[in-house]
């Protein structure tokens, strides 16, 4: 009896890391597999919907741009930092939303710059893949009942750079924006004063330099504009599992509504 009870306890213990690994990934099928093909380009995504909409319903939609580790065409990779956190059940009860996680293909960006140099002139063409991501949100709007006035843009590391190029490319269209680790073209900052602005780097960031969110929001602000630094002292490159765990900052970015 003593030995079954042995065995029963080594079972039960083999079966604790899959059945928290299971928990752990359970969040990802919610995001359905999907794919956008604009101009003979195919941008593989990640589509979140509620369980319902209701006929009369307005949902805010939400871009999240990923980070240079997370390109490829799996529509998988890009999942891996910041999603997990809106998924969480306490902010799909509290905010019934869509979110959209597009994958930027290996040998592309979302916006086509040096991110090691100290600023950046916005380059003239916008890239392929945030060319797709526009298309993809246009398309989505005229499917789905989104709220215009409150379409949110949200990226880190190299999608950080995007975040502020998305805005920049399109001033006055989003709602609220949350760049991490990024940087846009300072020389471009009073184009997006109207955009409510959260922008965090860590300050022990020897990959992208901090003073290019520090640069960026001051830019916006000289302006007129009121947008907010966030930095954080003992980190570096690695610091959006602070920014996308902490449920302010996603509550900050859904009270935010666009003025027309």
């Amino acid at each position: 009896m003593k030995r079954e009870f042995f065995l029963l306890g080594l079972f039960l213990l083999a079966l604790l890391p899959v059945s928290g690994l299971n928990a752990q990934n359970n969040w990802q099928s919610f995001l359905s597999k999907e794919k956008f093909v604009y101009k003979g380009n195919i941008q593989p995504y990640r589509l979140y919907l509620p369980d319902s909409i209701q006929p009369d319903e307005k949902l805010p939609l939400i871009l999240f741009l990923h980070g240079a580790g997370e390109r490829g065409n799996d529509n998988q990779t890009q999942l891996l930092h910041g999603v997990s956190h809106f998924m969480d059940v306490q902010i799909r009860n509290e905010y019934r939303f869509i979110l959209i996680a597009p994958q930027c293909p290996e040998d592309a960006r979302w916006v086509e710059v040096d991110w090691t140099l100290a600023s950046h002139k916005m380059p003239a063409r916008i890239s392929v893949p945030l060319e797709l991501s526009f298309a993809l949100i246009d398309s989505l709007m005229s499917v789905y009942p989104v709220d215009s006035n409150r379409v949110y843009v949200t990226g880190l590391s190299m999608g950080g750079f995007g975040t502020w190029d998305a805005m920049q490319r399109r001033p006055g269209f989003f709602a609220a924006s949350m760049p991490v680790c990024g940087g846009g073209d300072e020389t471009q900052a009073c184009a997006i004063i109207a955009t409510p602005i959260k922008a965090f780097h860590g300050k022990l960031d020897h990959l992208v330099m901090p003073a290019r969110t520090i640069n960026m929001v001051n830019a916006v602000n000289q302006c007129g504009g009121g947008a907010e630094c966030v930095l954080f002292p003992n980190l570096g490159h690695l610091c959006w599992e602070q920014v996308y765990s902490n449920v302010e900052n996603l509550r900050w970015m859904f009270a935010q509504k666009r003025q027309n």
